[in-house]
């Protein structure tokens, strides 16, 4: 059965943020970059265990894996640095201004380019309404949203290249545990005799990094850039939802509006090549 490419990255969008939802409660146990390590550990497990990619690899995309691997490891451990200081929508929000210039580079219609705008005035809105915080979160936040942005060209390169795929995806993931090794390596070593912390662990490992990158690997291999950059605009609608749902982060009239314009500009989105 073929779903639509939209479908992927709804599912992506929405594990996106729950894993890490869940990993804001995980804070209190295990320090950021442990749980980093710990997310992208348990994911490698998983890919392992389910894909066994290096039987399908090819060698000619190993600079690709190794680029891939090094973006999610520094990407993933900026990201819970910044959600452990400012609120996960701030982040969400933050994180989608850099992907917006590449949306922007693919814009090739009038209905496009207005649904792009309606993307940014509700990104905006949400981001206004939450700019509060600890200075160094928007430090972390900034440096995630430049790596994410990063993460969608080089993704994007390798789902329409040999090198990519679910089987690229795992060699990439097996790559990234080497460099999250000396990241937080040793936080996440205080969980080993704690049960309960690492199953919690496993648990945003499968759905922050299996699920949604998976999802992400299906839709890119189906969207162009451009128009996955603007669907990008949906991750700070479902921070919002999410941070309502599982850590009850109130929205205000303001941000319902914001992902009320969110959503209205991917509806009005027509995908081009």
């Amino acid at each position: 059965m073929s779903f639509p490419p939209w479908s992927y990255f709804v599912g992506s969008a929405v594990f996106h943020y729950l894993g890490p939802s869940f990993a804001v409660l995980l804070f209190s146990r295990v320090g950021p970059l442990g749980v980093a390590g710990l997310r992208i550990w348990s994911a490698v497990l998983v890919f392992v265990l389910w894909r066994r990619p290096w039987r399908r690899f090819s060698r000619d995309g190993w600079r690709t894996i190794v680029v891939w691997g090094a973006v999610l490891a520094v990407m993933n451990s900026s990201f819970y640095m910044a959600i452990a200081r400012l609120p996960l929508a701030t982040v969400a929000a933050i994180e989608f201004l850099p992907v917006i210039g590449l949306a922007a580079l693919g814009v090739r219609s009038a209905r496009n380019f207005v649904a792009l705008a309606a993307a940014v005035g509700g990104v905006y809105v949400l981001t206004d309404v939450r700019l509060e915080g600890e200075p160094l979160g928007f430090v972390f936040a900034f440096a995630n949203a430049g790596l994410f942005a990063l993460y969608v060209v080089v993704a994007h390169r390798a789902a329409q290249s040999d090198a990519g795929g679910i089987d690229g995806l795992a060699m990439a993931m097996v790559a990234a545990t080497v460099f999250v090794l000396p990241l937080g390596g040793v936080q996440a070593a205080t969980v080993l005799t704690d049960p309960v912390a690492l199953a919690a662990g496993i648990g945003v490992g499968i759905s922050s990094s299996v699920i949604p990158y998976v999802c992400d690997q299906l839709a890119m291999a189906r969207l162009s850039r451009a128009t996955y950059a603007l669907m990008v605009a949906l991750l700070p609608a479902t921070a919002t939802v999410i941070g309502l749902v599982v850590l009850r982060q109130v929205p205000t009239g303001a941000e319902l509006a914001g992902v009320g314009l969110v959503i209205a500009a991917v509806a009005m989105h027509r995908g081009e090549r």
